[in-house]
C-alpha cells in the first residue's frame, strides 16, 4: 500500500533552509565585511561585528575565513581584483580606437567600482596601509600592479597605432589613475559632507578628465611647449 503524500514535510523544509543558509553565508559575510571596512576602517572593524551584521556567530565566520586579514583579502578579490580577468578580456576584444578605449575604461571603472561601496577600500588603504604592511603588500600585488599594467597596455596600444605620442609610460599611467583616486577619496571623505551648492558630478568630471588627457589645455597649434632651462647659468 503506497504511503500517503503530504503537501509539506517540516523536516525536509527545515533542512533545505539550512542548506540555503549555509550557501548564502560567505556572500553575506563578505557584504557585511565590506560595509564595516568602509564605514569604520580595517583596524576598527571587529570580527564579531561582521558576524553579527551577517546574522551568524563569530565561530561561523572563522569557519570560512581564518582571520580578519583573510576576510579583507576575500572582500578585495570579490569586489575589485577578481574583475581584472573580465576587464582584460574586454580590452582584448575592443575594436575601437585607443582614445575610445581609454574613455571606455575610465567610464566603466566608475560604473563598476567607483560609484559602488567598494571604492571605499581605496580610502581605507590610503589611510591604514602603513600600519598593516601585509595588507598593503597584498593590495599592491592584487590591485595596484594589475591596474597599472592594464592602463599601460592601453597607452602602449595608442603609441603603437600612432594615436598617442611617445610617452614616459611609467609616469603617464599616474595621469590616468590620479582622477580616479581623487573621485574615490572625495566620495568617501570631503564629498560626504560637502554643501549641496557644490555640484560635483562624477560623470562630468570623468568626461572632463578624458578630454584633458586626450587634448590638453591648450589649442593644437600651441601644444609644442618646450621645457624651460633649469638654470640661467652656463
Amino acid at each position: 500500500m503506497p504511503l500517503p503524500k503530504f503537501p509539506c514535510c517540516p523536516l525536509a523544509e527545515s533542512q533545505a533552509k539550512r542548506e540555503r543558509r549555509k550557501e548564502a553565508r560567505p556572500g553575506e559575510l563578505l557584504a557585511a565585511a565590506l560595509d564595516l571596512f568602509v564605514e569604520k576602517g580595517f583596524a576598527a572593524t571587529r570580527a564579531e561585528e561582521v558576524a553579527a551584521r551577517a546574522g551568524v556567530s563569530k565561530g561561523t565566520l572563522f569557519l570560512y575565513f581564518g582571520s580578519k586579514e583573510e576576510l579583507f583579502k576575500a572582500v578585495v578579490r570579490e569586489n575589485i581584483s577578481g574583475r581584472f580577468t573580465e576587464w582584460e578580456a574586454e580590452l582584448n576584444n575592443f575594436t575601437g580606437t585607443t582614445p575610445e578605449m581609454l574613455a571606455y575604461a575610465m567610464r566603466s571603472w566608475w560604473e563598476r567600482v567607483g560609484m559602488t561601496k567598494a571604492s571605499g577600500i581605496t580610502k581605507l588603504m590610503m589611510s591604514e596601509a602603513r600600519n598593516f604592511p601585509e595588507i598593503a603588500s597584498f593590495y599592491q600585488a592584487e590591485v595596484i600592479l594589475p591596474g597599472h599594467q592594464l592602463i599601460r597596455r592601453i597607452l602602449e596600444r595608442g603609441i603603437e597605432r600612432g594615436e598617442f605620442r611617445v610617452l614616459d609610460l611609467d609616469h603617464a599611467v599616474y595621469s590616468v589613475i590620479a582622477p580616479m583616486i581623487f573621485l574615490m577619496m572625495w566620495k568617501h571623505s570631503v564629498g560626504a559632507c560637502a554643501p549641496a551648492s557644490f555640484d560635483m558630478q562624477p560623470d562630468l568630471f570623468i568626461t572632463q578628465q578624458i578630454e584633458l588627457l586626450l587634448n590638453g589645455l591648450t589649442g593644437k597649434a600651441e601644444r609644442a611647449v618646450t621645457r624651460p632651462p633649469l638654470s640661467s647659468q652656463p
